[in-house]
Formats: C-alpha cells, sequence, structure tokens
C-alpha cells in the first residue's frame, strides 16, 4: 500500500503545465497518429508477381541500355560522401596536395583499390564505395572524373 500512496501523492504533485502537455498528448489527432499503420502488405497473385517480376527486368535491362553513367554522376551518388568530407581518411577532390601521391601510383591501381577496397595507413576506401550495385566502368569513370579534378 505505501508504493501507491506515494504514486498518487507524486502524482497530486504534477504542476499545472505538466497537465497542459499530458492534455495535448490525448488529444485526438494525436491518438491517430499513435495508432497509424506504419506499413502495407500487399499480396499477390501467382501471376501478378510475375507480372511484377518481368516488369523490373524490363526497368533493368532499359537502365543497363542506357550505358554507364558519367564520371560526375557516379562521384556524386556513391563518392562525394567521403571524399567531399575527407571522411575515413579520403582524400577531397580537387585536392591536389592530397592526391599527387596516389595519382602516382597509376591508374590501375587506383581502380584496383576502388573496384576491390583498400586499407592504408591513412584511410579507408571500401569496395566501390561500398555501393556493390556500381560496375567496374562506373567506378572506372568516377575515379577518372576524381583524378581529373585533382591534378
Amino acid at each position: 500500500m505505501k508504493s501507491i500512496r506515494i504514486a498518487l501523492i507524486l502524482g497530486l504533485g504534477m504542476s499545472t503545465a505538466g497537465t497542459i502537455a499530458l492534455a495535448d498528448h490525448n488529444t485526438e489527432e494525436a491518438l491517430q497518429q499513435r495508432v497509424a499503420a506504419v506499413g502495407s502488405l500487399n499480396i499477390m497473385t501467382t501471376e501478378e508477381a510475375a507480372a511484377a517480376a518481368q516488369q523490373a527486368a524490363a526497368q533493368t535491362t532499359e537502365v543497363a541500355a542506357a550505358g554507364p553513367a558519367d564520371g560526375e554522376a557516379v562521384y556524386n551518388s556513391a563518392c562525394a560522401a567521403c571524399h567531399t568530407t575527407g571522411a575515413a581518411g579520403a582524400p577531397k577532390l580537387g585536392d591536389v596536395d592530397a592526391w599527387s601521391a596516389r595519382i602516382a601510383q597509376g591508374l590501375e591501381v587506383l581502380l584496383d583499390h576502388a573496384i576491390n577496397g583498400y586499407q592504408g595507413n591513412s584511410g579507408v576506401m571500401p569496395a566501390k564505395g561500398g555501393n556493390a550495385a556500381l560496375s567496374d566502368a562506373e567506378v572506372t569513370a568516377a575515379v577518372e572524373s576524381m583524378v581529373n579534378a585533382s591534378q
């Protein structure tokens, strides 16, 4: 019984501001937001699933037929997060001093590190910048773009 009395005493000691905040939290709108659905489930028939898979395959073919993205576009979508900020020791785009020793190793070494990943004394390069969906050609285009902008 003591714990119930303490809880009641603490409850009676609430400030008016606390009561107002509690009241605002219990509006119909707040309640609807708390119980709203967070997702949905789409159950398909076998035929609908096959049609969806065929459509996805067609879209993938269209993207592949368009060819690899240009180096700057790949850089902006996959490389900029680290090569703009210097995260994980990445040389910043346009920083000639940071790039000069790397460029001196040759394009083949840079491409190997960018495609397969590399861990060196000054940082880490995840394979394909952490985006396994990139093709080797897209990574090559991005590396060539970065080298050209950093000489």
